[in-house]
């Protein structure tokens, strides 16, 4: 690499950290145009030392959430590109097998192959312990029960995609600068001025954190609290096996051979192979396997979670240590410390699976580091309250060719995109996290956590237990518990998903809730039906209390709300609008509510969750000087009341006539309920007669047992978002995140009676081209399986045959219309009313039919 040990005095852009997520974002800047681009590094370059030096660069590209299968897969794609330093292709394409030793991991590898088909990966296939044998002839077949393979998985060496990247950069004009430690960035009024390292300071107008596991030490430099964790994981390569001799290789020869050994020491002799053979996973006790040569790499997540102190964590030093490795603990790989696994050492469930490894010296182990963030996904984007200020961490080698192409699109066209589109990136959103995630005590029990469970068997439902709960409670939270409410945590809230008193609904409504066994049983109580068709008959009460609620104030902010929002928001004091955000590209970037509560005073109601913090970022980003946006999520109590007997019971508690005439539909009122001071809104998510009501927090719980109180007579229930989610999906609301998201406009969501071209907003240019019909490949659809017992869950694929026409967006049981409701985004000639098409779900098919939405008027 031709890089520089002057540190230039100005650019554009300043990527910090020139790893493979610093390079490939390098790489793509570069290829959209800029010329001034800056990589600076504390190591040398390409092997500076960190994550990406000591990877064995393994890429299973299959994972349950998309975006990192769409990541991985274009990261595919882009290091079969490129030509290493020696002319060969970078990537070594020789396929991943999954192995599974219980029936329980063979129902997840089904899950894979599910999961594939949607996100798009190339024949996914169920492999008998015969086939594995035969692409992997060292695996002992008589201790699985099956694999899954997918042909196109396979490994990059991270040190020669990192030198492939950069020199491609630098092509284009890029500079890289190593041996340069970062020591601030510095601010002018919250925008990016400077980025300062020990070697100069650099004018920039732009930086990107991509330090991995050291973002969190320069985020304190800078006051951004990045819950960036740095876990240890272990990686040995056997001596020479006698059964791999024809692969032995001199790769001493290799053009970055010195340069990764002055770094690594001898080990690169190694870790510079590529495989020969498939990779191999045997995540049933976490571990994972491929060849260097005539030698075997065993990598192990099998042992208790080891997280350092990331303001512990040193550079390189003179005697060529890695920062980023620690010294290999013998111990963790010859017992079982795993708090999941504690029946097997590593090394022994190692030498079932591959018996030539048995009694094999590991010539070369260490400790290596990577990173983990609270929810698994990247750190990725605008950093709120610091204009110029942008992250990039949490991202492994298999994940950073794609991170990088939509980390590069967002920086330079404002919409994270793929080759194939829009990707959207609200899970991984740096913006994402609430404060309280921002404490070291929380970033190292659930990064240690999110370690633990990396190869473990979690379902979508699976909520945190035992570690960091209990920190946000709603006003109502005693009362809930009260109630016997099943309580999970999101975004740091004890939310109830269902009641325990609620049970005896069963009595009444059971026979309308299908039983449900497997995998859709799992997190699911039938109360969750009860509640929701006490809800449409009767009446029942909602804590709503952590969906994101913003003020926007100011004598411009009616001018503001309509350059956010799609719809004519010329709107009167009291009233209430149902309408869109959208990003440049014309993306959905939130559905909400507006209320005018005052001439210079509007209430903005968005999706909770971990989502909702990034549309309060984004909201504030458009900002004008002269307009304030307050977050009043915390600061406001909310509930909904609901159901035919609404008004009924309301009535008994406010002396405000809620009569159609007098309290239209989609308006609001400031009153009292009894002593109570509330806003209401005529709205209900659920689809029944409704009102919401906010009020300060600390009237929160009196407010709840007075609604409940005079419910009395009319038996009202308190009901949780198990039932809400059923609730509005039969309606056919969508729900920000899953069923609509920034991948899909207005008119492919079904919703364009919310945008009114005659305003000016955010996106226009693009919302105006897909009303004209330019750009639209799938539309919303609405099914219903014909099976009216069964029921899905979402990621799966929806086909036409052996075509994958689309993906499961979401999925609930209607209870009220007496079967399982799917939201998907189709081809148009197949969302069309009455079309016939199939959802593959633990490998059975299910036939379903689009219907005319909304189910339940």
């Amino acid at each position: 690499m031709d890089t520089t040990d002057s540190v230039p005095t100005s650019a554009d852009t300043v990527i910090v950290g020139a790893g493979i997520v610093g390079c490939n974002l390098a790489y793509q800047l570069t290829a959209l145009g800029r010329d001034d681009v800056v990589v600076v590094d504390q190591g040398p370059m390409p092997t500076t030392g960190g994550s990406s030096t000591h990877a064995p660069g393994i890429m299973f590209q299959t994972a349950e959430e998309k975006i990192l299968t769409k990541f991985a897969n274009y990261s595919r794609e882009l290091y079969s590109e490129l030509e290493g330093a020696d002319g060969q292709q970078a990537y070594n394409e020789v396929g991943g097998i999954e192995v599974a030793r219980t029936e329980e991991r063979m129902d997840f590898l089904q899950r894979r192959v599910e999961n594939g088909s949607a996100w798009g990966i190339e024949d996914p296939q169920i492999l008998s312990p015969a086939e594995v044998k035969e692409k992997l002839p060292l695996v002992d077949e008589d201790v699985i029960r099956g694999g899954y393979y997918s042909p196109t998985d396979g490994q990059v060496s991270g040190v020669v995609a990192c030198d492939a990247l950069a020199r491609e950069a630098m092509d284009r004009g890029a500079t890289f600068v190593p041996h340069t430690r970062t020591e601030d960035v510095e601010f002018d009024d919250g925008a990016v001025q400077s980025v300062v390292t020990e070697n100069g300071t650099i004018d920039c107008d732009e930086v990107v954190v991509a330090t991995n596991i050291w973002a969190r030490q320069l985020g304190e430099e800078i006051d951004v609290h990045l819950p960036i964790t740095p876990v240890e994981h272990q990686y040995a390569m056997t001596e020479s096996l006698d059964e791999l001799a024809d692969n032995a290789v001199d790769i001493s020869d290799h053009p970055l051979f010195e340069n990764y050994r002055n770094v690594s020491g001898d080990k690169a002799k190694r870790l510079l192979v590529g495989p020969d053979r498939p990779i191999l996973r045997d995540q049933d006790h976490a571990m994972y396997y491929r060849t260097h040569g005539d030698a075997y790499g065993i990598g192990s997540y099998n042992h208790e979670p080891l997280v350092p102190d990331p303001q512990e964590l040193g550079g390189n030093d003179p005697d060529g240590e890695q920062g980023s490795v620690h010294e290999f603990t013998d111990y963790h790989m010859e017992n079982a410390t795993h708090p999941d696994r504690p029946d097997k050492a590593p090394r022994r469930a190692s030498d079932e699976l591959v018996p030539a490894t048995e009694g094999k010296e590991l010539e070369y182990k260490y400790n290596g580091m990577f990173s983990e963030t609270p929810n698994g996904l990247p750190a990725m984007g605008p950093v709120e309250g610091y204009d110029g200020l942008w992250t990039a961490a949490g991202i492994w080698v298999t994940h950073a060719g794609g991170a990088g192409k939509a980390l590069a699109e967002w920086m330079e066209n404002g919409v994270p995109r793929l080759d194939d589109g829009p990707i959207d990136l609200a899970h991984a959103d740096v913006n994402r996290f609430d404060a309280h995630e921002g404490s070291w005590d929380f970033a190292r029990d659930i990064g240690g956590e999110e370690y633990r469970i990396v190869y473990n068997i979690m379902h979508p439902k699976w909520v945190w237990t035992e570690h960091q709960r209990d920190i946000r409670r709603t006003p109502m939270y005693h009362t809930h518990e009260e109630y016997g409410a099943e309580l999970w945590a999101e975004a740091g809230w004890e939310e109830p998903q269902w009641f325990e008193s609620n049970a005896d609904l069963l009595a009444k409504y059971g026979d309308r809730i299908p039983e449900r066994d497997g995998w859709e049983a799992k997190y699911w109580s039938p109360i969750e039906g009860a509640e929701t068709l006490n809800v449409r008959e009767n009446v029942g009460l909602h804590d709503m209390t952590s969906f994101n609620k913003m003020e926007v104030i100011g004598d411009e902010a009616g001018e503001f709300v309509q350059y956010l929002c799609t719809n004519d928001m010329d709107i009167d004091v009291g009233d209430v609008k149902y309408t869109l955000m959208c990003n440049e590209g014309g993306g959905v970037r939130a559905d909400i509510t507006v209320t005018r509560t005052d001439e210079d005073r509007y209430l903005l109601l968005t999706t909770g969750r971990e989502v909702g913090n990034n549309h309060v970022a984004w909201v504030r980003e458009q900002s004008p000087d002269d307009v304030v946006v307050n977050d009043v999520t915390s600061s406001l109590a909310a509930m909904v009341c609901t159901g035919p007997n609404a008004r009924k019971v309301l009535s008994k508690v406010t002396d405000v006539d809620l009569s159609d005439d007098a309290f239209p539909f989609f308006t609001s009122q400031q009153f009292y309920v009894k002593n109570v001071p509330v806003t209401a809104l005529r709205v209900s998510y659920a689809g029944e007669l409704g009102w919401e009501f906010y009020t300060p927090s600390e009237y929160g719980e009196r407010l709840w047992e007075h609604i409940m109180e005079a419910g009395e007579e009319y038996d009202i229930r308190p009901y949780g978002n198990g039932a809400l989610n059923a609730l509005r999906i039969e309606k056919g609301f969508r729900l920000w995140g899953e069923d609509l998201h920034t991948e899909h406009n207005p008119y492919e969501a079904g919703l364009g009676w919310a945008v009114d071209l005659d305003t000016d907003f955010v996106g226009k240019d693009a919302v105006a081209a897909a009303a004209a019909g330019d750009n639209i490949d799938h539309e919303v659809a609405c099914l219903t399986l014909d099976d009216e017992e069964a029921v899905v869950l979402a990621d799966r694929p929806v086909l036409d045959g052996d075509e994958t026409l689309g993906y499961v967006h979401s999925a609930e049981y209607g209870y009220t219309v007496g079967a399982c409701v799917v939201y998907t985004y189709l081809p148009p000639e197949y969302a069309e009313p009455g079309t016939e098409v199939e959802i593959l779900y633990e490998g059975d098919r299910y036939a379903a039919t689009v219907r005319e939405e909304p189910l339940v008027s």
